[in-house]
């Protein structure tokens, strides 16, 4: 069971005070760059217990008349459709979902701008899709010698090519669907144009992880370093803020090497550089709002273990470099666990050898310890789900929830019209068959009821899945991770 280790109030509380204070400070507009996930933070909420998914969103809301959003994307991940993995979903799309998610909250989604522009077909689509949802486009342009030609960037040949977004609100959060998007960028492009059009306006930083105000080497900022092991992030003390005050706070490799740059294009947009080092421009109250110091560590070794398990089974499938994986095992050695930690590991492992079959493992929010072992009619996948239903809504392990008269149809849809090999049932298949089966049999309305409180729960399979099962455990909250081989 995870202890709760974060306390969501207070940082709601203290996070938008802090942004209002940082307003007050430019005595204009302020540019927050809001770098993460603004809508869907899982990470956040599996290392810090208690830290809601959509915790800055609803930080945001406490500042609704003030706030105007604009999303950038950079035009090249719409030409290469590129996807964001947690979703799986392209960043194009993923755009259109956090407009629609933002509208529907009734934050004003003022504009979208399409970052190292250059006219591609199907950027010029996107942004014909954007127009018909009633939404203003803007381009900005890829700039020689970025981002260390600071004399051709700060000019009109630079940041004086791309468009200037009309903003009306005097807190402009630039967010994205993902790293790479123009972010920083943009909100330094406005300022030059502000700037010449002698309006004030400032800049901060929204990043949640690494924790500027916990140790180098805590869990939770470990955790962030395995979860951007593909990008070579890594933590380290900001130099400039130790000299600055004194002080350590830790930041990450990106940020602290482009803070000389930033500094330079600060002089020269504003005449002075408000912000003494990378760590200064942050507004993350985050590390001020852990109540459980144990509970949050625990979970974000869990969480260390996970990313491993997940390198693993990207390696097999060849979409990572070879070096993600020794650094994930590094960082499991700093943190003090190993794979054993991880409790539903081993009792997957002790199912499959027992039927000599792949195996799944859940560990529920309460403890418990539910397995599913593979049958003529079920994965194990599909097994586990009704097994831990079972055992959520106190029902007797030895009764059937789906009727084999549902089942038998779907089989023979499967097999005798669709060309499958394999009849067992993927688990989206059987919660449809419990679906059915719910309207007749009370027992299996039962076990319906019962799939919220699967969220939070550990699921470790003996195989990797299909992306079927795989994109189910995800939709029902359940953190999953796999054996690094397939069934077949």
């Amino acid at each position: 069971m995870v202890k709760c280790g974060f306390d969501n109030e207070k940082y709601l509380q203290m996070q938008s005070e802090h942004i209002r204070r940082r307003l007050d400070q430019f005595g204009g507009k302020l540019y927050l760059e809001f770098g993460g996930k603004l809508y869907d933070d899982y990470h956040a909420a599996r290392v810090l217990p208690g830290f809601q998914p959509d915790s800055k969103l609803r930080m945001l809301l406490q500042l609704r008349d003030q706030v105007e959003m604009v999303i950038a994307i950079n035009a090249g991940d719409i030409e290469k459709n590129k996807i964001r993995g947690d979703l799986g979903i392209t960043y194009d799309r993923d755009v259109i979902r956090l407009i629609d998610i933002f509208r529907s909250f009734g934050l004003y989604v003022s504009s979208v701008v399409l970052t190292r522009y250059h006219a591609q077909p199907q950027v010029k689509a996107f942004q014909s899709r954007l127009e018909g949802m009633g939404v203003k486009v803007y381009h900005h342009y890829a700039i020689e010698g970025y981002p260390y030609n600071i004399a051709g960037i700060v000019s009109d040949e630079g940041y004086g090519k791309n468009d200037y977004i009309e903003t009306t609100r005097e807190l402009v959060v630039v967010t994205g669907p993902g790293p790479g998007s123009g972010k920083l960028a943009t909100c330094l492009s406005q300022l030059y144009h502000e700037h010449k059009r002698g309006v004030q306006a400032g800049y901060a930083k929204f990043e949640t992880f690494p924790i500027w105000n916990l140790p180098l080497n805590h869990p939770v900022n470990l955790a962030y370093e395995a979860a951007t092991t593909d990008l070579n992030d890594v933590n380290m003390i900001d130099p400039f803020h130790l000299e600055a005050y004194g002080v350590s706070a830790v930041n990450y490799n990106r940020d602290v090497e482009a803070f000389p740059v930033l500094v330079a294009m600060f002089e020269k947009i504003l005449g002075d550089c408000p912000y003494k080092s990378p760590t200064d421009m942050g507004v993350n109250m985050a590390g001020n709002c852990m109540i459980d110091d144990d509970a949050c560590r625990f979970a974000s070794g869990q969480e260390i273990i996970r990313r491993y398990y997940t390198a693993l089974c990207e390696q097999k499938q060849g979409k990572i470099p070879d070096d993600v994986v020794p650094k994930l095992e590094i960082l499991m050695k700093k943190v003090g666990v190993t794979p054993a930690d991880r409790k539903v590991v081993s009792a997957a492992l002790e199912r499959e050898a027992q039927t000599g079959a792949p195996a799944a493992a859940m560990e529920l929010p309460d403890g418990r310890i539910i397995t599913g072992k593979t049958s003529d009619l079920l994965g194990a996948s599909s097994a586990l789900l009704l097994n831990a239903l079972k055992a959520l809504g106190g029902v007797r392990d030895r009764l059937h929830l789906i009727s084999p008269v549902v089942l038998g149809p779907i089989q023979h849809l499967k097999v005798d019209h669709l060309g499958n090999r394999n009849p067992r049932l993927h688990t989206d298949e059987t919660l449809i068959a419990l679906s059915i089966c719910a309207a007749t049999n009370p027992m299996a309305e039962l076990a319906m009821e019962q799939l919220d409180k699967l969220r939070g729960s550990e699921v470790h399979s003996t195989v990797i899945l299909s992306s079927v099962d795989e994109k189910i455990f995800k939709r029902l909250g359940v953190n999953l991770t796999c054996e690094p081989r397939y069934q077949g």
